[in-house]
């Protein structure tokens, strides 16, 4: 294949991978936000109605992280090993706050008198891992520090006033996300109680939005010019406001309305307006701002290799997610669940 084409799978595999950490942020985001609302819920049948929402789909969900971090790896090898190196300490405590809440999950049904340390490992589980995600984000866009082809930067380059804001602001959006998904999926105490929260953290994500969309283009002159001056990416910066704007309309519309699917749709509208907009600021990076795509990608061989396999996972993985969903559609009966 000659370089065209390993230009060509190179970003198709990059658009691959975007679209896997796309998917798990917006699945497994509403998942996370229950457990950050967990505290908010009366012990007992408040608490299981609302885990019971998500009981038959949220270690599906995940699928979509392995994907991403293994496509990464596998294909990307030169950015993951620069990237892991950077965010050793975000990346582990993230995955032992989805561990934490993986077993709280299994084990808060058969505790019996200990359930309150399983729902607290719930709920502490869900919020660091949302936490660690928005900071490992934050430093990715802030960008990372190389020397030659490897990590440059010191231990704790990851923590800055700026990853916080990110780590919050990701935090604060799951809780939007899974209050949302609440009110689809639930009558009743639960539904009041996340339509309160929906309000609240609505307005919050919103107002994070905003700081976040000021701070990130005075990170670096790259961002400054992709997001101010005269180019083909001046359209997106001029459309993605009004988006967002017309998102959180929608948003409030359907609160004040008391619908019930609509909310959730315009929460997932600002998480993939948000993502659009970070896109737009690493292109053509993968490692801001010292790596793109093409320095990072593997040899054409295995970009094509991979790709076949791919070809054929991830519309297994789109039409089993897309079944659990059709099946397990509607709202939750207190009575059902699991055991």
């Amino acid at each position: 294949m000659d370089g065209n084409g390993f230009e060509i799978l190179a970003f198709v595999w990059a658009g691959l991978i975007a679209f896997a950490v796309l998917a798990y942020v917006v699945l497994d985001g509403f998942d996370l936000g229950i457990g950050i609302l967990f505290p908010f819920l009366e012990k007992g049948g408040e608490r299981d109605l609302a885990m019971n929402t998500v009981a038959p789909i949220w270690d599906g969900n995940e699928t979509w992280l392995v994907l991403g971090g293994g496509g990464l790896f596998a294909v990307f090898p030169l950015a993951y090993a620069v990237v892991m190196p950077a965010l050793y300490v975000p990346i582990l405590a993230m995955l032992a706050g989805l561990i934490f809440r993986g077993v709280a999950f299994e084990y808060r049904w058969r505790a019996g008198e200990g359930q309150w340390f399983w729902d607290w490992a719930f709920t502490l589980g869900s919020g660091l891992a949302a936490l660690m995600q928005g900071i490992a984000l934050g430093a990715l866009v802030q960008g990372i520090e190389m020397d030659g082809r490897a990590y440059g930067g010191g231990r704790w380059d990851w923590l800055t006033p700026f990853t916080i804001l990110t780590g919050v602001s990701v935090l604060v959006g799951y809780t939007l996300l899974g209050a949302c998904w609440l009110i689809m999926k639930t009558e009743g105490p639960v539904r009041d109680l996340a339509m309160r929260a929906a309000r609240l953290t609505g307005i919050a994500t919103l107002v994070l939005i905003g700081a976040v969309s000021l701070a990130t283009p005075f990170l670096h002159p790259v961002y400054l010019g992709r997001w101010f001056s005269w180019s083909p990416s001046v359209a997106f910066t001029l459309i993605v406001p009004l988006l967002v704007a017309a998102a959180a309309w929608m948003l409030f519309t359907a609160l004040t309305q008391g619908r019930d699917a609509m909310p959730f749709i315009a929460a997932l509208g600002l998480f993939v307006l948000g993502y659009a907009g970070v896109g737009v600021s690493f292109y053509p990076y993968i490692v801001p701002h010292d790596l793109t795509i093409w320095q990072a990608a593997a040899p054409k061989e295995s970009l094509a290799f991979t790709l076949v396999g791919a070809a054929v996972l991830i519309p297994m993985i789109l039409i089993y997610t897309g079944y659990a969903y059709w099946v397990f559609r509607g709202k939750v009966n207190p009575d059902e669940g699991y055991h």
